[in-house]
């Protein structure tokens, strides 16, 4: 066996994805690691420029182009590096030269896969968040709850007796607006509450095509092309139907909103290419991707980390609670819901659910 097979042999070995280039930036080796990082095969790497096979920009081309030009060792950490279906690879990347006696000679470039590290960080922190509102709902209900039954009670009383239609008028607005905040107290209480969710099976296909009918029939569908790229080889799900149904109403119905009437909507299912969600232990759950994606003005990108703040809309007449309540409901399902999003190009939501239970 050869020396260069057994070097081969042994950075396929390695954890990390490694990287040789010469001294004019061709690719010398490649190990599996860094292939599946890259999206790519060893055979359609080899002997290639970088900037070839990963693009001029690529943040792994720019590094590997500064450390030949240098002969200084660069490091990027948590970089996005390559963009699959359910979500971007985030990953450490470090380049070192290499050298012969004085000369340069090459860079040797190292990637560490911290996607699910990435992942799990993120969802503690949103499930922090979440449990911290959801303490402070509850103070909120027990506090607003009462008064607001006996502001009910006096104005309901107001009412039976009003003797012009004016005072009638007054106590029927106060009626209804009682109503109205009863029922925000109650959407608050989504978050206080440990509610458990029905156990069941679903089909997920089932249920969007039961969201976009129902939504086919308001005004705001008017004018929107619905595509529906559904993979029909999806098994059932663990999951409650309700709770999923009111996740995909909102997002759908925020789709809606944002294209104003005129666009495309593509409702898209298929199996996760890889596991974009882990257990703690490091063992990957098997995951169902829907994403949706309209053609609408998009987000800004300042505002796209308050996106699921509860009580932040940038919409007149909005609570701010309907994308908060659908990642409060994805999370109680072990799943994830993400956004992207940039001015002028749409807006892509992705939700991620395990495809059985946790044990």
């Amino acid at each position: 066996m050869s020396p260069a097979r057994d070097l081969a042999t042994v950075l396929d070995a390695v954890l990390d994805g490694v990287i040789v280039l010469d001294r004019r930036g061709d690719v010398e080796l490649v190990n599996n690691e860094a292939c599946r990082i890259l999206e790519t095969s060893s055979k359609a790497s080899l002997g290639e420029p970088v900037e070839r096979l990963l693009g001029a920009e690529h943040p792994v081309a720019r590094l590997a182009r500064s450390v030949l030009s240098s002969g200084r060792t660069a490091i990027e950490a948590e970089r996005a590096v390559s963009h699959r279906f359910e979500a971007d690879l985030v990953v450490d990347v470090a380049a070192a030269p290499l050298f012969e006696g004085v000369h340069l000679d090459g860079v040797v470039i190292m990637l560490r896969d911290r996607t699910i590290h990435a992942s799990l960080q993120e969802m503690v922190s949103e499930r922090e968040r979440l449990d911290e509102f959801g303490r402070i709902a509850a103070g909120i209900a027990h506090e607003v709850k009462n008064p607001l039954g006996g502001i009910r009670g006096a104005a309901e009383i107001l009412a039976s007796r009003a003797s012009d239609a004016k005072t009638l008028d007054a106590a029927e607005l106060i009626v209804r607006e009682v109503g109205r905040i009863a029922a925000l107290v109650d959407d608050l209480m989504v978050f206080a509450r440990s509610e458990e969710l029905e156990s069941g099976t679903l089909n997920i296909h089932r249920v969007l095509d039961d969201v976009l009918d129902l939504l086919a029939m308001d005004p705001l569908a008017s004018g929107i092309e619905v595509d529906r790229a559904f993979d029909p080889s999806l098994p059932e799900i663990p999951g409650d139907a309700d709770r999923l149904t009111q996740v995909f109403h909102n997002l759908v119905r925020n789709a809606l909103q944002a294209m104003e009437g005129r666009g495309r909507l593509t409702i898209t299912t298929r199996m996760a290419l890889r596991s974009g969600l882990s257990r703690p232990d490091g063992r990957a759950i098997p995951t169902l991707l829907v994403e949706i994606a309209d053609d609408g003005p998009g987000i800004p990108a300042e505002i796209q980390g308050q996106l699921a703040t509860p009580f932040f809309t940038t919409r007149a007449g909005g609570t701010g609670l309907g994308l908060a309540v659908s990642r409060h409901w994805v999370h109680r399902h072990g799943g994830a819901l993400h956004i992207d999003s940039a001015p002028g190009s749409g807006t892509r939501v992705r939700v991620t659910l395990p495809m059985r239970r946790s044990e």
